[in-house]
């Protein structure tokens, strides 16, 4: 069977790119290698018992733009949180809510007016970096020009502990803004790579404004749009087809498949690893295997903890990102501690309530009942610490992390479980198993630089590889990172030319 396209992976950004090429004309037939589509950005059942349906790995929508939202006619809302987190700190804390300046200000302290300059300042990167998401790379200069002195001094150039430092006075304050630069990345502060950088700027400047949004239905839901935008279009998707192979001569592909069928196409677009692509071509790199540093719990709560604060309700702190030992010094003591092949004793996370913004993924009953969802995302928890022993690990790993947020909280977290069953660990390495990302790893490798590195790429997309019709359209492409659909964009705008987007 011929096809113009083959994509590989049914993950969020597989499904944009074929719902672009398949509305382009092209004759499209995406592969997948589980037995559903949505990859890491899909709604689950995740305790059968009860009707709700938790996105179980991704939960949160920022770098999905309006204008792909727009181009595909996708069916997809999303809530802006009015909080944007709040951060125990003894038996008081600090509430950031958008729509009160004054108390903000107020529990931020001596730190409040250097709040304001910084994320005044990440706030116009956003608005000028972002859009050019979407458009060919362009140089260094280029974006330097574009985003000012200030900006690039602070976020592409000094290393982010620096500039945190220099910013801020209060350890707390310099803890919750780096955080930001450590979802999903096993980076210190002050490391040279600028790792955190890049994983920092990304958090920043989703859609023009760096605002995180709720996605209504959960993260399925988003999913399900992109999934009828490729059907459609005359799409083909077939599920329970892992991919073997992938030949090329540069003008011509044969993509086999497990089952013994060859698909003959044009071109092909991996939605996979950069690592996994090059084993299905075949080819011996130097890249290096990618590796998670995340753990995952998901969980079912009959109501949501008592608080040590006063002045907050629960409604109020776990509505936005509720951080838990998350100052700056104690990322950087978790982060040694993991380096060093321990699990952190005090392990830094978050925790972020679904369901007070959207109740729509609970059962009619679990939302009379006054029930929630809970999902928690901990830091430096990279795979290696879990490849030796994985469920004695998982085991300890979970053990510490309740540990670390009964800590902040004024009752246990699980006597609010639904019951004991309403909660699910999942450690990188078991991502790896039950999604396919290598290590783990929820941005298939290490985030690039949103421009051209290389002279002989400005112009280009970032999702260009050695064979002229082969592309990448996943995480790991340039630009590629989070929910996002943008290097599906792009490799369809690689592979056709901007034109025949309809952008």
């Amino acid at each position: 069977m011929r096809y113009d396209a083959v994509v590989i992976g049914a993950g969020h950004n597989g499904l944009t790119c074929a719902a672009y090429l398949a509305r382009a004309g092209r004759s499209v037939l995406v592969l997948e290698a589980s037995d559903h589509v949505g990859g890491a950005a899909r709604s689950v059942r995740t305790f059968p018992a009860y009707d709700a349906r938790l996105s179980a790995y991704s939960y949160l929508v920022s770098l999905l733009p309006d204008q792909i939202i727009g181009e595909l006619d996708l069916d997809v809302r999303l809530v802006r949180r009015r909080i944007s987190s709040y951060t125990p700190v003894g038996d008081g804390g600090i509430l950031v809510d958008g729509e009160d300046p004054a108390r903000t200000a107020a529990d931020l302290g001596p730190d409040a007016q250097a709040w304001d300059d910084f994320y005044g300042m990440t706030g116009e990167l956003a608005r000028r970096l972002f859009p050019t998401m979407t458009e060919p790379l362009r140089s260094p200069e280029e974006v330097r020009s574009l985003v000012g002195e200030a900006a690039w001094t602070d976020v592409f150039e000094r290393p982010l502990g620096e500039t945190l430092e220099r910013r801020f006075s209060s350890d707390v304050v310099r803890g919750i803004v780096l955080t930001d630069g450590l979802i999903g990345t096993f980076a210190r502060a002050h490391a040279p790579d600028l790792l955190a950088n890049r994983c920092f700027l990304y958090h920043v400047i989703g859609r023009g404004t760096g605002d995180w949004d709720v996605p209504v239905g959960g993260m399925g839901a988003v999913t399900d749009s992109l999934r009828r935008a490729v059907e459609r279009e005359g799409g083909e998707i077939r599920t329970s087809s892992p991919v073997t192979s992938v030949g090329t001569d540069g003008h011509e592909a044969v993509v086999r498949i497990a089952d013994g069928r060859r698909v003959h196409a044009s071109m092909v677009f991996a939605n996979v690893a950069p690592t996994v692509l090059d084993r299905l071509l075949g080819e011996d790199t130097t890249r290096p295997e990618p590796e998670g540093a995340q753990l995952k719990i998901n969980m079912l709560l009959s109501r949501l903890p008592a608080l040590k604060d006063a002045s907050v309700t629960p409604e109020q702190a776990f509505a936005g990102t509720f951080h838990i030992n998350e100052a700056y010094n104690q990322l950087e003591t978790a982060y040694e501690q993991a380096a060093s092949g321990a699990i952190p004793a005090l392990p830094p996370c978050e925790v972020y309530c679904h369901s007070l913004s959207d109740s729509s993924i609970l059962g009619r009953d679990l939302v009379d009942a006054g029930a929630h969802t809970l999902t928690l995302f901990g830091l430096h928890m990279p795979a290696r610490l879990f490849r030796a022993d994985p469920e004695g690990a998982r085991q300890e790993a979970l053990r510490r992390t309740l540990a670390s947020i009964d800590s902040v909280l004024a009752e246990p977290l699980t006597e609010c479980l639904l019951d004991p069953t309403t909660l699910e660990v999942r450690t990188p390495v078991d991502i790896e198993a039950s999604v396919g990302m290598p290590g783990g790893h929820i941005f298939h490798g290490d985030l690039q630089w949103p421009f051209a590195e290389n002279p002989h790429d400005v112009g280009r997309w970032g999702v260009e590889t050695r064979h002229r019709n082969v592309f990448l359209c996943g995480s790991g492409a340039r630009r590629g990172g989070g929910v996002s659909g943008i290097p599906g964009r792009n490799a369809a705008a690689a592979a056709l030319g901007e034109a025949a987007l309809g952008g």
